[in-house]
């Protein structure tokens, strides 16, 4: 019997004896359920096919191409499909938009509607956003009927419907849906119902999630239901949804139902801690066995629409939950002189060693034997017969093993650690994991950590609230009485909702008050509308709708060419309030139009009678009163608490919650324990018993880092080796949201990832990364060192820096890197640390379409080129030096400055009073975060462990190395390879076994050329760190740093083509960086070849024509992914970036929407990867066609030189770059093969098709 009716069943037993429940012994049931989220979690939802339009069979498997784990070589985080690739159909049918976006000249409905007869084949109509779309081609119905009726004939009865362009123009769907029901199919899932908006990929994701999991939350609810009389579960029934409101059991879907049981407890804490009085934002913490939850509360529930569940992008609106794996049952690990906790679990079976099956240790043993845990509170059901109570002893034991294993290290003068140290120590570690989301979730949008109260609930989180929130600046902790039960609570309390949305384009920044006011404001009455009919479908009355805040209208607003939307409540004040929170989030505002994309509104109905009781009033008449009461402790037990003198032992009292009088004080330390709860009360802590909840004052001066500026000579403590790693981490990863969120190039924001955000310390030396690019891993610092060296003793505070150059360690041109260099505060020249991001432009200027030149032979035709430039100074920008330096390329013959130099300057500029940009932004950002961390930790301390994290990245380096030494009889590690151009690339991997330093000699390696497949040197540091990187990822708990190349020495012969002289052509570089990766991993034997490329194409119209004539236009570039290397345990990945790229592909949607190109194909090229005992992974088809006339750029490797394979295995295919042209006068097609690097001018009806690499092979099949 389900869990939840032997609840019922022990409820009602004394008031019913029927097999059956009867429906009059209850008013109402309210449920919560992970049945969806198991099942998508464990692959355990139902059959289905996809319905997708023809040429795109594969496009939910490749997705957006990139790899959840920068440096897993395997890719084995990639999510398995939930479909089966044999259940695509692919359907004869074409939708496109009439008009691009990025039209230089603009565009109108009106003119497009004119233009439609001359401008090609098809039909023109107005989709529902209000944009003109063309139907190439119309719905093929009898195949489709045909192929529909083959799935179901193999027993499947579910579909997911995602055809392009649909968001706008859902009729094909609509159709594709008439027919699979006239068929029989009984679950349909059309993206356009379920998420009207562009992008195809999370929209087509959130059809096969429907589609996936609504069958099995359809079975449960029957199943619960069919347990009542009647089948009805009281007057009625209702489940939670993700995005925190309640629908009845007949509306409750799959898609809506994956986060139902977080959701309860989001709505528990809003409800009962928030008070409009203060408008105090809660952050809610909801610990449990194997991670924690982190939400926001702020009046209104905040919902995310575009996100990752269970590895798959879905666009459907789910509360604001972030999740990291950390609980009571997370493993605790000494690796490499640091201490991790995570993110393995031991589960509840075995469980924590205290269970008594045989566990390993966990946070739950180390609260234990700390005694911060109350044994006696918890039932006798652990053991292998479930009978016996907790084993503090078998806690114990394990950590007296593991703290004399870590005591081996520590030798004098150092103290050997005490148990507790080292218990209390892991918990420190727990504390700052969970905090990392919870700075996220606040800082990272512009709103102070400290400026929250923190609600804890879950059965874990009381003993670690106090703690975290010291470290988070939090004054105020907040407990609900029955806090284990809260998500429960939550779910009584919630409300039924209902919402619909659409799609409505108009620029608001041109918004008149008459027509297209008439026509926004008419649509937001149809949502409304149907909102009110939706929800009187669920037997909610009208008057218990409330029409006025009960209704939520909000619009998605962007800025023109930006992706970050937010949704701005509606009104004639839109387009202010728009500036005013992306000035709030992102730290700045931007001179462009505003956009609204989208129309949504969300309905509440008043289906309940609760009143959840809030503490403010409570608590203020408590604090003001005079008569303070103590509370009387039940027992004492000796537990270990932190104070400012350090960690010790004191008798400790507790206080049982349900005899704790209501108006009564407990001071810290303290333990208040109840059956299903734990609260600790810290040491400077006053915790106060209200009648619903426990509040915890935190101490003003209550800090948990003392600052140890004035103390002795410091120590690495591997308990703050792991909090630092931490705290860097977190910051650099705030950057790359800054960044990415602010940034106007297609190349940088929300569609793409090409970015990278590094700390750097006084000396340029790394110290961590956020993981963006693998290419910029090893080179970015040098950019730092090269500033660093050159402004030595010149910089002041509110100086940034700009380069690109090749000799200065830039990668290629079009990577800009910005250097913000961050001074002590009571020394103005005194540099403590750099920030530094960079980012990649479509657009620099030069020769070509895209900054990406497929012919350019000598640095100058690559476009704008800066060894150093002070961006600002003393805090001004210099615009107008900025402007002349990108227009210095349309100085030299044939080149070209940048088309759009206002997103050039949008992406570059910095934070500055009224005019605040991308790169800099970011840089601000870190340059805060840092600055706080010095004020908490002390200068001296933090600069400590800035190299203590690099030697520890060194130490395990070179254990890594001695034991290859070891694997190979001491000989030197060889490979080669080549370039398609016949460049030969060598390299000799020497390794002293004394030591584990290496050397790393390219010698040998082929000279510069005249063409653009030049490296600089800082790439082969890039390539060296991360296939190092990759080899020990596991045995590396902290951030990349410079501590893995301490052990290397780099020879790499000047004049070679990867030290080549700052003259030649580079644009191809990070191509380049590949084929060194793959030389690397060769030397090591540690996998086969990818695909060696990026597959960089670009499209563009404008610039400088042959006879000087500037005119304007567009430039569009992507990387394109292929197959990735097999390896001695797995077999490669397909159609996926490889090793220095990472980027996100443009969703197709997007691409046709901003650009005059339809993208014919984009599909997984099988039979590509080498064959082997494992098998590497296909490439893929990327087939676009030109709209206009446009000049197409491509760059390429690996259409010579095949991908090899190792240990028997056989290489993979190689790419091909084929140009489709027509001929203008019989309308045939010739294939012409443009060969790995052109540039040739499409016609209007052109294409290019480019058929990527695969990987290569492992072992000799069997």
């Amino acid at each position: 019997m389900d869990a939840r009716l032997i609840g019922f069943s022990r409820v009602l037993q004394p008031m019913q004896h029927e097999l059956l429940i009867p429906c009059v012994l209850l008013d109402s049931v309210r449920m919560g359920t992970t049945v969806a989220t198991n099942a998508l979690l464990e692959r355990k939802g139902e059959p289905f096919g996809v319905v997708i339009t023809k040429g795109f069979r594969d496009l939910l498997e490749i997705g957006d191409q990139t790899r959840p784990d920068l440096f897993d070589l395997s890719i084995s985080t990639k999510p398995s499909l939930l479909y089966q690739p044999e259940d695509v159909v692919e359907v004869e049918e074409r939708v496109t938009m009439e008009g691009w976006t990025l039209n230089p000249e603009g565009q109108s409905v009106e003119s497009l509607l004119a233009n439609a007869a001359k401008d090609g084949e098809g039909r023109v109509e107005i989709g529902i956003s209000g944009e003109v779309v063309r139907i190439l081609k119309p719905l093929e119905e009898e195949s489709l009927r045909a192929e529909l009726q083959q799935l179901y004939n193999k027993g499947i009865r579910g579909i997911a419907v995602c055809l392009l362009h649909s968001w706008t123009y859902p009729t094909h769907e609509q159709r594709v849906a008439e027919i699979a029901k006239s068929i029989g199919f009984t679950q349909i899932s059309l993206s356009s119902e379920l998420s009207p908006a562009i992008k195809a990929v999370p929209r087509g994701n959130a059809a096969a999630v429907d589609a996936y999991l609504s069958p099995v939350v359809r079975r449960y609810v029957q199943n619960f239901l069919s347990s009542f009389v009647d089948s009805k579960a009281g007057k009625r029934c209702d489940f939670m949804q993700s995005d925190g409101g309640l629908v009845s059991a007949e509306k409750f879907s799959g898609l809506r139902a994956v986060l139902s049981g977080p959701a309860g407890g989001v709505v528990g804490f809003a409800k009962t801690t928030y008070t409009t009085q203060s408008g105090i934002p809660i952050i809610g913490f909801d610990m449990g066995g194997t991670s924690t939850d982190v939400s926001r509360f702020a009046g209104q529930f905040e919902h995310n629409f575009d996100h990752v569940t269970a590895g798959i992008k879905v666009a459907c609106p789910q509360l604001g939950i972030e999740t990291v794996a950390a609980g009571g049952g997370s493993r605790l690990i000494y690796k490499n002189g640091t201490f991790c906790v995570g993110p393995e679990s031991v589960g509840a079976h075995p469980g924590p060693a205290c269970y008594r099956k045989g566990g390993e240790l966990a946070i739950t043993d180390a609260n234990l034997i700390l005694g911060r845990l109350v044994p006696s509170t918890f039932p006798s059901i652990f053991g292998p017969n479930a009978d016996s109570p907790l084993d503090i002893n078998a806690s114990m034991q394990k950590f007296k093993e593991l703290t004399d294993l870590i005591n081996l290290e520590r030798t004098a003068p150092l103290e050997p650690y005490t148990i507790d140290q080292v218990a209390s120590g892991f918990i420190r570690v727990a504390n700052e994991n969970m905090s990392r989301p919870m700075r996220s979730l606040t800082e990272q949008r512009g709103y102070p950590t400290s400026a929250h109260h923190l609600c804890c609930f879950g059965g874990a989180g009381g003993q670690h609230a106090c703690f975290i929130a010291k470290g988070l600046g939090i004054g105020l902790v907040v407990v609900p009485r029955f806090s284990s039960v809260l998500s429960a609570y939550g779910i009584a309390c919630a409300d039924v909702t209902a919402e619909s949305a659409a799609p409505f384009s108009v620029n608001l920044s041109k918004f008149d008050n008459g027509e297209t006011w008439t026509k926004l404001d008419g649509r937001v009455f149809e949502l409304k509308e149907d909102v009110c009919r939706k929800l009187t479908e669920q037997d909610v009355q009208k008057e218990d709708i409330d029409y006025e805040a009960g209704l939520i209208v909000t619009v998605g607003c962007s800025y023109d060419g930006s992706d970050t939307v937010l949704q701005i409540p509606f009104s004639q004040a839109a387009m202010e309030d728009f500036v005013a929170e992306h000035l709030r989030e992102t730290s700045f505002s931007m001179p462009r139009d505003v956009l609204i994309s989208g129309i949504r509104v969300r309905g509440t109905g008043r289906s309940h009678n609760y009143a959840p009781s809030g503490f403010a009033d409570e608590l203020a008449k408590l604090e003001s009163s005079s008569n303070k009461v103590q509370a009387i402790p039940s027992s004492h037990q000796n537990a270990y608490f932190e104070f400012d003198s350090g960690g010790q032992r004191v008798e400790t009292p507790i206080f049982t919650l349900s005899d704790a009088i209501r108006g009564s004080e407990i001071s810290g330390p303290a333990i208040i324990a109840d059956k299903t709860q734990t609260i600790v009360v810290e040491p400077g802590c006053i915790a106060k018993i209200l009648s619903q909840h426990v509040v915890i004052r935190i101490g003003k001066n209550v800090n948990v880092n003392k600052n140890t500026e004035d103390e002795a000579p410091l120590v690495a403590d591997p308990i703050m080796l792991a909090v630092f790693g931490n705290r860097f981490m977190s910051i650099a990863e705030q950057m790359g949201h800054t960044l990415q969120r602010t940034s106007i190039s297609v190349s940088i924001k929300a569609s793409r990832e090409p970015i990278h955000i590094l700390l750097v310390d006084t000396d340029g030396s790394l110290v961590a990364n956020a993981p963006h690019i693998p290419v910029h891993l090893g080179s970015m610092q040098y950019a730092v060192q090269s500033q660093h060296r050159h402004w030595l003793g010149k910089l002041r505070p509110g100086d940034v820096l700009l380069t690109n150059h090749p000799e200065w360690g830039g990668t290629h041109l079009p990577d800009l890197t910005v250097v913000t260099p961050v001074f002590n505060p009571d020394d103005d020249k005194e540099i403590l640390f750099y920030v530094a991001s960079r980012g990649h432009h479509t657009d620099i200027g030069g020769t070509s379409v895209t900054s990406m030149n497929p012919i350019s032979k000598e640095l100058w035709q690559e476009g704008v080129s800066v060894k150093s430039f002070l961006l600002c100074s003393k805090g001004k920008f210099d615009e107008p030096g900025f402007r002349e330096l990108f227009a210095e390329p349309a100085k030299y013959p044939g080149s070209s400055a940048t088309r759009r130099i206002d997103h050039n300057i949008t992406d570059a500029q910095v934070a500055m009073l009224n005019f605040e940009k991308a790169a800099i932004a970011a840089n601000v950002r870190g340059a805060m975060l840092m600055k706080a961390l010095f004020d908490e930790f002390g200068v001296k301390t933090v600069q400590f462990y800035m190299h203590q994290i690099q030697s520890i990245a060194a130490q395990t380096v070179r254990s890594f190395l001695k034991g290859v030494y070891a694997e190979n009889k001491g000989q030197p590690l060889r490979a080669r390879d080549f370039m398609d151009d016949g460049t030969i690339i060598q390299l000799e991997i020497r390794i002293d076994p004394e030591t584990g330093n290496a050397v790393f000699d390219w010698t040998g390696t082929g000279p510069q050329t005249h063409g653009n497949f030049n490296s600089p040197i800082s790439l082969s540091y890039a390539a060296i760190i991360y296939s190092l990187r990759c080899m020990i990822s596991s045995e590396i708990p902290m951030p990349l740093n410079q501590g893995v190349l301490d052990p290397i020495e780099n020879i790499v012969p000047k004049g070679s083509f990867l030290n080549p002289t700052g003259v030649v052509a580079i644009s191809g570089s990070t191509i380049s960086s590949q084929r060194l990766v793959d030389v690397i991993l060769r030397a090591f034997s540690a996998a086969a070849a990818s695909q060696g490329c990026a597959n960089s194409l670009g499209f563009g119209t404008g610039g400088k024509d042959a006879y000087g004539n500037v005119t304007p236009g567009f430039a569009y570039g992507e990387a394109i992914g292929g197959g990735s290397g097999a390896g001695p345990t797995w077999h490669g990945s397909h159609a996926i970036s490889v090793h220095s790229t990472n980027t996100r592909l443009t969703d197709v949607e997007v691409i046709e929407a901003r650009c005059p190109l339809l993208v014919r194909e984009f599909s997984i090229r099988k039979g590509s990867g080498g064959k082997g005992l494992w098998k590497g992974g296909d490439g893929c088809i990327r087939h676009i066609e030109a709209r206009i006339p446009v000049n197409c750029s491509i760059v390429s490797q690996r259409r010579v030189f095949a991908p090899f394979g190792l240990e028997g295995g056989e290489d993979g295919a190689r790419g091909r770059n084929i140009w489709h042209r027509i001929d203008p006068e019989d309308g045939s097609e010739t294939e012409i093969n443009i060969g790995n690097n052109g540039m040739v001018r499409l016609a209007r009806g052109d294409s290019i098709r480019i058929e990527t690499p695969g990987g290569g092979g492992w072992g000799k099949m069997m």
